[in-house]
């Protein structure tokens, strides 16, 4: 297994991005799940939707929010992004 694969959430359908979260958990052990601006909202759905409709032994390990700068000279813009991390429980 690979150590941490990456998902992308933009402006597709939730489902889309919680199939995705699904595929990488199989993959790898951690999995994070990435948004800028707008998409946050999604990102957390997704995570959620996950969590109470498909793999219910998830667990997030870490968020961290952030802001990034986009731009430059006078069009210089702060957009918001966010980082969650998730990986399964550990079976005893």
């Amino acid at each position: 297994m690979s150590e941490t694969e990456n998902v992308y959430v933009g402006s597709k359908p939730i489902l889309s991005y919680v199939t995705a979260l699904v595929t990488a958990l199989q993959k790898a052990d951690k999995v994070n799940v990435l948004a800028r601006g707008r998409a946050i909202s999604s990102a957390v759905d997704v995570v959620e939707v996950t969590r109470r409709s498909f793999l219910t032994d998830i667990v997030v390990d870490n968020i961290t929010i952030g802001t990034e700068v986009l731009g430059e000279g006078e069009n210089k813009r702060n957009v918001s992004t966010i980082a969650i991390t998730l990986s399964r429980k550990k079976q005893e």
